[in-house]
């Protein structure tokens, strides 16, 4: 899997011990017409209909490529899946696509891999597929590295970088903020259903003795919730919905973790909450499983249960989580993949999502489409 993603994962763990849904309705067309005597009137864009998720994570060079973008149309058009995660701007900082965001056409943190993004997202669109860009957020070398005032500083002096050599933004900065709405108003604009993000959190791998923090409130935590407020206040307007990626452990440990995620920070003001529950990730012991990743119902099971009441009728946020589609710890073979979301399934949900950072998937644990 990503490597940026799962080190982060494994630093935690070790640091803290330890129904169906039809295919979705076409999000939206790009123009609505009203014909009358005078000139058409072009409506505004509404969000699509609220579903559960189903949904595959592919990077943006998958997509660029159009024959495996068919090998998945492919794929979701004979399985359960109705939906597609894809990167926009991922843990290298760049973005994916031609964007017109002044600061980043000011800092060139552009990398445009996908050339026609509207039109990828048609390709989808047209085939009832429900479409969510996943953008990074605190993880960004490319805008730390081009603009040093917003990044997390060395005590040792310069940039504070993680075990992999990657510069992180400092959360407590609007500035960051800001930008990352822009670049969410912006793929909203080109068609996206939904904004996830991702990274939106205090770093936790590397010497964080040395790095050096500009936060003024009491707990990490507050200030995510200041930010995860913000986020929703800036979008609720937009027609897409929005959600967080969170560590799996949230749904047991709603204490931060020293990383500043928990639940009842973004369940009121998320659409969606999307705990990466691999299996593989949590610690030797968990459940007193000597490798927790051979008893994937089990642990998303535990997870799900303990989460499930910070999910009801009255919050905002439902929970989707990430579940693992790789092969870590054990062999994802069909079992395992239709135990996770069995497990996920048991519970009232938002759907699930499938990660594979190669994208390799295949309809393995999937149910046929009727």
């Amino acid at each position: 899997m990503n490597s940026c993603r799962a080190f982060g994962l494994f630093a935690i763990f070790l640091a803290i011990g330890l129904v169906s849904i039809v295919k979705a309705e076409p999000s939206t067309t790009p123009e609505v017409f009203t014909f009358t005597d005078a000139e058409p009137t072009v409506l505004a864009r509404v969000k699509p209909p609220k579903q559960a998720a189903k949904g595959i994570y592919l990077t943006a060079s998958s997509v660029a490529n159009s024959a495996k973008v068919e090998a998945m149309i492919n794929l979701i058009d004979s399985t359960e899946l109705n939906a597609v995660v894809i990167d926009t701007k991922d843990y290298t900082g760049k973005i994916l696509y031609d964007t017109k965001v002044p600061l980043a056409v000011e800092l060139k943190t552009a990398n445009p891999v996908m050339k026609d993004l509207p039109g990828i997202i048609k390709k989808f669109h047209d085939k009832n597929i429900y479409v969510i860009a996943r953008q990074t957020v605190f993880q960004d070398p490319a805008l730390a590295n081009a603009k040093t005032n917003l990044a997390i500083k060395s005590k040792k002096g310069g940039l504070w970088r993680d075990n992999l050599g990657l510069a992180w933004l400092d959360p407590t900065k609007r500035e960051i903020w800001d930008y990352n709405v822009a670049i969410a108003k912006e793929s909203i604009a080109l068609g996206f259903d939904e904004i996830n993000f991702d990274y939106v959190r205090f770093p936790t791998d590397g010497d964080l003795s040395t790095a050096v923090f500009s936060t003024t409130t009491k707990h990490r935590y507050d200030n995510m919730a200041a930010f995860y407020k913000y986020l929703s206040d800036q979008l609720i307007n937009e027609p897409a919905y929005i959600s967080v990626d969170f560590f799996g452990f949230v749904m047991e440990r709603h204490d931060g973790m020293s990383i500043g995620q928990r639940l009842v920070d973004a369940n009121q003001v998320m659409d969606y909450i999307s705990p990466m529950m691999y299996p593989s990730h949590y610690p030797k012991g968990y459940l007193g499983f000597e490798n927790p990743a051979a008893y994937p119902g089990q642990v998303i099971n535990n997870g799900m249960k303990q989460g499930a009441k910070y999910f009801s009728t009255s919050t905002r946020a439902e929970v989707r989580p990430w579940l693992q589609a790789f092969h870590i710890g054990a062999r994802y073979d069909a079992s395992k993949i239709r135990a996770q979301i069995d497990a996920v399934e048991k519970y009232p949900n938002g759907g699930w999502l499938l990660w594979n950072a190669s994208n390799n998937y295949s309809s393995a644990g999937l149910k046929k489409q009727n």
